[in-house]
């Protein structure tokens, strides 16, 4: 699923984001142009530089309810 970037993800957003993906067991990526990190990592996350406007394609083997989740923290929006 492609999202794009609504709020900067920084500190908080990131930790907020990775707290919630940790929530599910499986493996869960974020890929950026060339970059591709797992998204349990905050390291990983803050490594991408999300800011607004960008797209970031994100892959799981957990389902729709990872997706679910990481868009109801409001820093991204579903690419249509």
């Amino acid at each position: 699923m492609v999202l794009t970037v609504v709020k900067p993800i920084f500190a908080e957003a990131a930790s907020n984001l990775v707290n919630t993906i940790s929530n599910y067991s499986g493996t869960v990526l974020f890929k950026k142009e060339h970059w591709v990190v797992d998204a349990k990592s905050l390291l990983g996350v803050l490594a991408l530089a999300l800011q607004p406007g960008q797209e970031v394609e994100v892959t799981s083997d957990e389902g729709e309810e990872v997706f679910e989740a990481i868009l109801a923290l409001g820093v991204f929006e579903k690419k249509i």
